[in-house]
């Protein structure tokens, strides 16, 4: 449904219900369906532009919309410019506009059709919402709205019902309807001396003088953030106008104040955006939209508090005003003084001339305010300062004799206002002196009468109103049959609407009415009941051994909030999965509630230690773990003993690999020392021959030498002593004399 449209409503002006417009063909190239939404200027339908045989929306104004005293079309002038002002932008997070055009008096606007839904459906289902949740849908908005302002077009009517949300998730800002060109002197609209908006969303400098630049519509953003944050809109009143009154005279409260638990910095974000001071706004949409940024940042992170962007954001005291700090604080007086500087009621917005209607709470229509300051100089205009009437009467006269409902007549059903106040400039006194007695003797009786005839019809008409309406009956905290049953018999039909969650309502029991328990509501009327659903709770997922991104979007599909827990090793979990959560899986909590979520930096790497040369057993501890006071790199250590001359007994001769890197499980291999390799001297080698002696020694490894008794030509070749003797231990290849007889 697009922004600044509703559901059809039979008493809009212009086509009906009936859908007349049906099948029509606009320009020979736009076949119009059915009418999808409908609002006080237009209506909506979907259609097929059979040129380029696409389905698109076609916005057709309501037929015979023109000023009912000045007869001027300045609403189709809005509509054209809305054509301009949206053709000019090209943002994936703006509404295309494709066509603008004329055809037997019908003018139309052709747009990019958006099947879903609107930011105001999201409010109403599922705020209060989390910062972060909220800034996610609010910084595709400041987007589309920065992309305008760098064309140089502040859009003047953000508001949740002008934001769509497709049915796959893209975020749309629409009705360019109110834009105009930035400029230095924008003041007005160009409906000249009126004040064009919706009443939640003005900017306190567009309700004092009209002024409206591209800090107007950041404003209108930072209401939105608190909304989404909420559920609730910062400034309520009675009527629109009291509202209005609000936005001048009180600050935005902090979102903390409604909902507990939302950091300090979100908190001055907001009062940065809606500071009643607009020099200390954001420029523009797309300042804020670096602020929005490093705040949602600072959410990811998991930043409970950051003073330092916190004092960033804040903006000074404002100084303009004094602040109202009562929550439905409206002073009847500074009414009374409005009122005494000029401003007749049916000069205000029209609300003002019925103050017994309350304002809308939701789903507000774009509204008109005549532009004054709030307890200043008076700017109201009387009926001679108006424009001629198209008719040629007086305006004194014209209103007497419409009566009261005609006075709402110029307005259409979003409270669009064609009657503009002028200047202000009063008549020169001399043309009153110069007024004809007699004419004013002839005058005052029929005024007097048709003042009469006005008090009657409005007493009649008080009456009428008065029956119609009944307080709806109190339905809260009972269940949907006892709900169903007392608004029967009650006399008015029941609906159920979209289930609520609630943490104080049990669910199956009536947390919310529309209209609420007391207030008026047309007897017979309809009642809508919103059913608890209970606490919103969620199961945490299971996320192990799931992707970081994988398991980012089951927790924000989950309306929990992520938290980084410190990263682990893990011999199981490849690196940049989660390894585990705290709250485990499947455990029950609330919307919003925090996840601690590790995740695996891999296998843990060991590095390898050189033992060469070093003692085995410590060697072999330090590389398995085994070794209570050495930190243990659990590895498979493989060990194989030799002989060596060189390294002592039960050190480690070689080792492999000796350095680099490896995992839990590798292995590492160890040659230990057995030390020297020692043989026997065999015993009776006394008495055998030298030459057997010698082979029997060297067989072992020994080395042999000789000692003669006699000379070498008298031995008779027979060993008669061993040195070392026989069954002496020796290293291999140590010396054995022999002495040879």
């Amino acid at each position: 449904m697009l922004p600044e449209e509703r559901p059809p409503t039979s008493g809009a002006a212009g086509v009906g219900r009936d859908g007349a417009l049906s099948g029509r063909l606009l320009d020979g190239r736009y076949r119009l369906g059915d009418e999808v939404a409908r609002g006080g200027m237009a209506t909506v339908h979907e259609a097929v532009d059979v040129r380029l045989d696409r389905v698109v929306a076609v916005k057709v104004m309501h037929p015979g919309l023109v000023d009912p005293i000045t007869g001027d079309d300045s609403f189709a002038d809005r509509f054209v410019r809305e054509a301009r002002a949206a053709a000019r932008l090209s943002h994936p997070n703006v509404v295309a506009v494709h066509d603008q055009g004329s055809d037997g008096g019908l003018t139309y606007l052709v747009m990019e059709l958006v099947r879903g839904t609107t930011l105001r459906d999201v409010v109403r289902r599922r705020s209060p919402m989390g910062p972060t949740q909220a800034l996610a849908l609010l910084e595709p908005v400041v987007a589309a709205v920065a992309a305008a302002h760098r064309a140089g077009i502040v859009h003047r009517d953000v508001k949740p019902e002008n934001v769509l949300i497709a049915d796959d998730g893209r975020i749309k800002v629409a009705d360019f309807g109110l834009a105009r060109a930035i400029d230095s002197d924008s003041h007005h609209s160009t409906t000249g001396g009126v004040l064009i908006g919706t009443v939640s969303y003005l900017a306190p400098e567009l309700v004092v003088d009209g002024t409206a630049d591209a800090r107007a519509d950041v404003y209108a953003l930072g209401v939105v953030l608190f909304e989404l944050l909420t559920g609730v809109k910062p400034h309520q009143g009675e009527t629109p106008i009291q509202v209005a009154y609000k936005h001048v005279h009180s600050d935005v409260p902090p979102p903390s104040r409604e909902v507990p638990g939302v950091p300090p910095y979100v908190d001055a974000l907001v009062a940065r955006a809606t500071s009643r001071d607009r020099s200390q706004r954001p420029a523009d949409a797309g300042v804020l939209l670096h602020h929005v940024r490093r705040v949602a940042h600072a959410l990811r992170e998991g930043v409970a508090d950051d003073p330092d962007l916190t004092a960033d954001l804040l903006p000074r005291p404002f100084e303009g005003g004094t602040e109202d700090t009562s929550p439905d604080a409206f002073d009847p007086a500074e009414l009374d003084q409005l009122r005494g500087d000029g401003f007749a009621d049916a000069e205000l917005y029209p609300a003002l001339a019925q103050a017994s209607r309350p304002s809308p709470p939701e789903g507000e229509a774009t509204t008109v305010l005549p532009v004054a300051p709030v307890g200043g100089a008076a700017v109201g205009a009387t009926a001679r300062d108006r424009p001629p009437r198209a008719d040629g009467q007086d305006h004194d006269d014209a209103w007497a004799q419409d009566g009261e409902d005609d006075a709402y007549s110029a307005y259409d059903d979003d409270g669009h206002g064609t009657w503009t106040p002028s200047d202000g400039d009063e008549p020169d006194e001399d043309d009153e002196d110069d007024e004809d007695d007699d004419g004013r003797r002839r005058r005052g009786p029929l005024l007097l009468g048709l003042l009469v005839v006005v008090a009657l019809l409005a007493a009649v008409l008080y009456g009428w109103d008065a029956w119609r309406t009944v307080p709806a009956p109190r339905l809260l905290d009972l269940t949907q049959a006892e709900a169903t049953e007392r608004a029967r018999e009650a006399g008015f039909s029941v609906e159920v609407g979209a289930p609520a969650y609630s943490e104080t309502v049990e669910a199956g029991r009536v947390v919310a009415t529309d209209p609420e328990g007391g207030a008026d509501a047309v007897r017979g009327g309809t009642i809508t009941l919103t059913v608890s659903q209970g606490p919103e709770v969620y199961n945490v997922p299971a996320l192990q051994g799931r992707s970081e991104d994988e398991a980012r979007a089951a927790i924000e599909d989950t309306n929990l909030s992520w938290v980084d827990g410190e990263a682990e090793y893990s011999e199981e979990v490849p690196e940049g999965h989660v390894v585990s959560t705290d709250p485990a899986p499947g455990t029950t909590v609330r919307r919003d509630a925090r996840v601690t979520v590790v995740l695996s930096l891999g296998r843990r790497p060991i590095p390898v230690t050189d033992w060469t040369g070093q003692d085995a057993g410590e060697a072999e501890a330090a590389l398995s773990g085994g070794d209570p006071d050495v930190e243990g790199d659990e590895l498979d250590v493989e060990v194989t003993e030799e002989f060596s001359d060189d390294v002592a007994e039960g050190d480690v001769i070689s080792q492999s690999p000796s350095d680099g890197t490896l995992y839990l499980g590798d292995t590492v291999e160890l040659v230990v020392s057995k030390g020297p390799e020692l043989v026997t001297v065999p015993d009776g080698l006394v008495g055998d021959r030298v030459d057997e002696a010698r082979a029997a020694l060297e067989g072992l490894g020994l080395v042999v030498e000789e000692e003669g008794l006699l000379g070498a030509d008298r031995r008779l070749g027979y060993v008669t002593a061993v040195d070392p003797g026989g069954g002496e231990q020796v290293r291999r290849g140590s010396t054995v004399t022999l002495t040879v007889l």
